[in-house]
């Protein structure tokens, strides 16, 4: 089987792979319908996360069973499944208060920029839809199993709730997709930090109401002005940097929430600022797993389409275009087809 492989800085090549086979007994073989390139892949890809051997990457899917192991009971070959990027045996403490994403035998999800991939924890991981979904369907789904999954969790985390208002630090796809779930969870009011034309405009499309183009302090001092000198209730921080970070801080109103799901890099928090700032901080690697029933009902009832941050679709092969434009922010998100 031939999948993305990363060698180093800009280095993706489409290459023969070992094809994954059953190697415990909870594990899960599944055909990959759609798969695609994360924000968080560009990490590594620009040489910020040292690559120090030749990668396999992706970490992103949903496909069709087509083999399990003994110990696999919930799990049939032919079903279509959705997962997260974090295996989990949604059994563990961490697991039952919601937490899949640090259950106690979690196991990092990777390789999936192939036709097939190993799942393990298969009974705990992944998720069955009522059916095998129609083609259109498959971005949406697909998008469940992260971006859409860590936009949730952002807004989740920073308590958004009927009335509220809302910042989101951010313009990639977890950033969209944390405006898309502020407005389902009934926020009167989302402010989208976003200098470029095409992804404001999908902001606007997913329910903001208001576009900051300004970044830093004077970004801070836009939403003060939109919220009379006193802040967002909630602010998710959707990207992972210093400067992002402090300005999610200083957006939050006094006793508000923020909600930090981009990986964080370089990023270091004053305790004494944090202290007289009253700000709920929360934020880590999104329990995807904990909102894919609800999330896969949203998409299966046309209450939302988060397939819509898939700007750009590629063949598989051409998987190194797929960074580069997401690299060179000439597409949101790269869609990429087996």
């Amino acid at each position: 089987m031939r999948g993305a492989v990363l060698y180093g800085p800009r280095d993706v090549r489409f290459e023969e792979r070992d094809a994954p086979r059953i190697t415990k007994s909870t594990d899960a073989i599944i055909k990959i319908s759609d798969t695609c390139v994360c924000g968080s892949d560009l990490w590594p890809y620009r040489g910020i996360n040292p690559v120090t051997q030749p990668t396999p990457m992706g970490h992103e899917y949903c496909g069709i069973v087509e083999e399990v192991g003994s110990a696999v009971t919930s799990i049939k070959p032919g079903q279509f499944v959705i997962g997260s990027f974090f295996a989990s045996d949604n059994t563990c403490p961490n697991c039952q208060i919601g937490y899949q994403s640090s259950c106690q035998h979690a196991e990092f999800v990777g390789g999936a920029q192939a036709p097939m991939l190993r799942v393990p924890l298969a009974d705990g991981t992944l998720v069955v839809t009522r059916d095998v979904p129609s083609d259109d369907l498959i971005p949406s789904l697909l998008a469940l199993s992260d971006v859409m999954g860590t936009g949730w969790f952002a807004a989740d985390a920073t308590n958004v709730k009927p009335g509220s208002t809302v910042a989101v630090v951010g313009d990639g796809a977890v950033g969209l997709l944390g405006v898309l779930s502020a407005k389902q969870m009934g926020a009167e009011r989302i402010i989208a930090m976003s200098r470029h034309e095409s992804r404001q405009k999908l902001a606007r499309e997913f329910g903001a109401t208001d576009i900051v183009t300004e970044r830093g302090d004077e970004g801070v001092a836009h939403i003060k002005d939109l919220t009379d000198g006193i802040g967002a209730d909630s602010v998710l921080e959707c990207v992972g940097t210093q400067q992002s970070m402090t300005q999610a801080i200083h957006s939050t109103r006094r006793g508000g929430y923020l909600g930090y799901v981009g990986v964080p890099h370089g990023v270091e928090l004053n305790g004494q600022e944090l202290f007289y700032a009253h700000v709920h901080l929360h934020g880590g690697p999104a329990p995807v797993r904990r909102f894919l029933p609800k999330l896969i009902d949203l998409v299966w009832n046309g209450k939302i389409n988060p397939g819509k941050v898939f700007d750009l679709a590629l063949p598989l092969d051409q998987v190194a275009e797929g960074y580069r434009a997401m690299d060179e922010r000439r597409a949101i998100k790269t869609l990429l087809r087996p």
